[in-house]
């Protein structure tokens, strides 16, 4: 859900009743059918305190930088999948997909076709324009549109007493149900108005996790106007891009920390007319500055009948909320959602993944993710929303350790996590148990060793494995139920991941424990999740099946079954707000969304993601090579290793940058010198003393630089060619992070940034004339 389970050995990578419509609402929600071109196959399928603390330091995701590199940029991609396509080998295509999907051999339409004036199209740029919505004759996808303000009224009329929002206070614990939520939803709204906020202009959050987060976003749609959420980590000039963008009339931010960023440029800001500062007391008084208890008392008197007729006025078919998404050049691009977008994905999301409605069971989550990222908006506000759930927001340094405390407090229902939070809970258990007496390891590597058995077995045949091991059951008595209660998962019965790649060997691990980490694919550009895998439809490193109503085009598909995978439903955006030439790199003119991400579908239709258009290195040979694979094997070979960046493109041969696993500063959230519990045994066992990174890195250490390279051989054994081999690597002084610039929000490697950032290291491997025919000769220590 930017969610983007994304590859790794093969594959990815971390979301009723129904009232009707007004006729107004629906006056102008024109429905459009997929197109089925010639030449398109198509068919379909019916859609023990032993365990984990954070407190070393998981990188802040909920503080991060818009320059992350999302699933949906498109400015280097449309040239690299033009190249691609050029040296792909191709086959026709020979039998139906067994899922939602399309395999297309055609080429790509050039562009949207021109809509006739007056008459809304599949896509426009403009915040004001309607769109047709991608409707469909039956099942999901003929739902009755509704707006953000239907869907949250019905949820009041179904779930008015329950529990809706849920947070601390110091040691209180304070709530709002969905009754009271709504109406505190509406004051904000008559507030925005009073302070001037104008139709289809933004309010722009800037903030960690809050119920007041959730109300200002609510209450700008209720108002007429746009959600946007900011990155906390944002500097002044990216907070400037994104208010500018979006005509921001009014801004809310959590702090003073996170007032100065707009202060500074608020001079730069046109449209701005008030600022709100939701936490904390106000340093300073200046004009058109309000707490958020200054901010409510506005609206708190105001009459009714002004915002009633806006929101009459609304339709499901207009645009509501702005995610800022970007690549790695170029600005940030504003995802236009429509009020169907949210409401219908959060439709069939829930119903995807059996979702328990609240007048039966309600469903309980924790809020600690970003919430200027599709993912956490989708999971925490809507989804949840729509089945009458209860969120409870984590403290703002639950992922620098006290995320497993709310956990524990809270023992959510579904939990949602992106790779790096999965990674260091498996990090410190190994860490932990490293430390355990020798009974205990034995008990445990017994039990894990029968919960991956045992696992692995039902997704083999289809969870139809009949009678469970009396094996499985001991070891669930006697380990299993002890983890999931120190982690705070011990009623969780879904366990997600998404936003980014997440390696075999995390699954595998979380898997032994008997805890399946269900993987989500998707983007900004499809409202979240397009994909998801479920207790009943579950592969290892597949990120699952459809969400109902939604399909899937594999285009240009290689030999292998290998095509870009292109979306269609009614979760695929309006279009970039105004960056109409953008937009048509994103939709193809049939109206598919275009990912840029290459996968392919096994014969039971689960869909696997095998690599990025853009990320694939096409050497000096023209030999096409995606990397994570390669990647994600070096990882597994040498369990040292914490990140791995390959390098090719246009090359004669491929080497790589290597990181060490090492601690993480709490704090600051950078990586320190000191190595991980888990990377010095690792090095004990080698012989090595190392106890920090600069011991090991530029092949200091012999022993280390020994055992890497004998990880590295073994990965090349298993090359399919001489061109995939990894003939040269170096491993670098520092892990990549967050803070130094080479990991985005979610985690994913910033691959262009890192070339820069490493361009001597990278020029070094090429230096000589000839190409290496040995991988026995690393680039030497300086």
């Amino acid at each position: 859900m930017d969610v983007k389970g994304a590859p790794h050995n093969q594959t990815p990578t971390i979301t009723p009743s129904v009232t009707v419509c007004e006729p107004t609402a629906m006056s102008e929600a024109v429905v459009m059918e997929p197109p089925r071109a010639g030449g398109l196959l198509e068919s379909s399928c019916g859609a023990g305190d032993s365990a984990a603390s954070l407190d070393d330091g998981i990188v802040d995701t909920a503080n991060e930088s818009s320059e992350e590199e999302s699933t949906g940029e498109r400015e280097e991609e449309i040239g690299a999948h033009n190249e691609v396509t050029r040296s792909t080998k191709t086959t026709e295509v020979s039998a139906e997909q067994t899922s939602n999907t399309q395999t297309v051999k055609a080429q790509r339409p050039n562009s949207l076709s021109v809509q006739a004036a007056g008459e809304p199209g599949l896509w426009t740029s403009q915040g004001e324009a309607d769109v047709k919505l991608r409707m469909g004759d039956s099942g999901l996808a003929a739902e009755t549109p509704l707006t953000v303000n239907q869907m949250f009224t019905s949820a009041v009329e179904r779930f008015g007493n329950r529990t809706a929002l849920s947070w601390k206070e110091g040691e209180q614990q304070k709530s709002l149900n969905y009754s009271e939520y709504y109406q505190t939803c509406r004051t904000a709204a008559k507030s925005f108005l009073k302070l001037g906020l104008q139709r289809y202009h933004g309010v722009g959050i800037l903030g960690f996790n809050s119920s007041e987060w959730f109300i200002a976003d609510i209450g700008a749609i209720l108002a007429g106007g746009f959600a946007v959420g900011i990155y906390t980590t944002n500097s002044p000039e990216a907070c400037q891009y994104v208010a500018d963008n979006c005509r921001a009339n009014i801004i809310v931010v959590e702090n003073h920390k996170q007032l100065q960023k707009i202060l500074q440029v608020e001079d730069k800001l046109p449209h701005l007319k008030a600022i709100i500062q939701y936490k904390d007391a106000l340093k300073e008084k200046r004009p058109n500055l309000y707490t958020w208890a200054e901010f409510m008392e506005l609206g708190r008197d105001e009459p009714d009948e002004p915002l009633d007729t806006i929101i009459s006025s609304q339709k499901p078919n207009q645009c509501c909320t702005l995610i800022y998404t970007s690549g790695t050049t170029g600005q940030p691009k504003g995802v236009m959602l429509s009020h169907d977008n949210l409401t219908w994905t959060a439709l069939s999301t829930s119903r995807h993944v059996h979702l328990t409605d609240a007048t039966q069971a309600q469903e309980l989550v924790v809020s600690y993710l970003p919430l200027s990222h599709i993912a956490a908006q989708m999971v925490d506000i809507w989804v949840t929303m729509k089945v009458g759930g209860a969120t409870y927001f984590a403290q703002p340094d639950a992922l620098k350790g006290s995320l497993v405390n709310t956990l524990k407090e809270v023992r959510p229902t579904a939990f949602m996590g992106v790779p790096r939070v999965w990674e260091k809970m498996q990090e410190k258990m190994k860490s932990i148990g490293a430390k355990s007496s020798t009974v205990r390891r034995k008990v445990a590597a017994w039990a894990k060793d029968v919960g991956l058995q045992t696992n692995l077995t039902k997704i083999n045949q289809n969870a139809a494995a009949g009678r469970t091991p009396i094996s499985y059951r001991i070891a669930k008595k006697l380990v299993f139920k002890k983890v999931r209660k120190a982690l705070g998962l011990d009623r969780c019965t879904k366990c997600y991941t998404g936003a980014a790649p997440i390696t075999k060997d995390t699954l595998e691990f979380f898997l032994s424990l008997d805890i399946p980490l269900y993987e989500l694919y998707g983007m900004s550009e499809s409202t979240g999740p397009h994909t998801i895998s479920l207790p009943e439809a579950f592969k290892l490193t597949s990120c699952g099946k459809e969400i109902p109503g939604c399909k899937t085009k594999l285009h240009n598909p290689d030999e292998e079954g290998n095509g870009e995978i292109c979306f269609w439903g009614r979760h695929v955006f309006m279009g970039y707000l105004n960056m109409p030439d953008k937009t048509e790199e994103a939709l193809d003119a049939e109206g598919w969304l275009h990912s840029g991400d290459l996968g392919k579908h096994d014969e039971n239709g689960f869909l696997f993601i095998t690599g990025r258009i853009k990320e694939l290195i096409i050497t000096a040979g023209g030999e096409n090579i995606p990397p994570v694979p390669i990647e994600d094997a070096v990882k597994e070979a040498v369990p040292l290793i914490s990140n791995a960046m390959l390098i090719g493109d246009k090359r004669k041969f491929l080497s790589m940058l290597l990181t060490i696993k090492c601690q993480v500063n709490a704090e600051s959230a950078d990586p320190e010198d000191e190595l991980l519990p888990e990377a010095v045994e690792f090095c004990r066992k080698l012989g090595s003393n190392a106890m920090r990174v600069s011991e090991i890195a530029g092949g200091r250490d012999r022993a280390i630089h020994a055992a890497i390279q004998e990880g590295i051989n073994r990965v090349n054994e298993k090359a399919t060619s001489n061109a995939q081999r990894i003939q040269k690597w170096i491993v670098l002084d520092r892990d990549f992070s967050v803070t130094g610039g080479e990991l985005g929000p979610t985690m994913k490697l910033k691959r262009p940034v890192v070339m820069k950032m490493y361009k001597e290291q990278i020029e070094n491997f090429y230096k000589e004339l000839a190409t290496p025919t040995t991988p026995d000769n690393p680039l030497p220590p300086k």
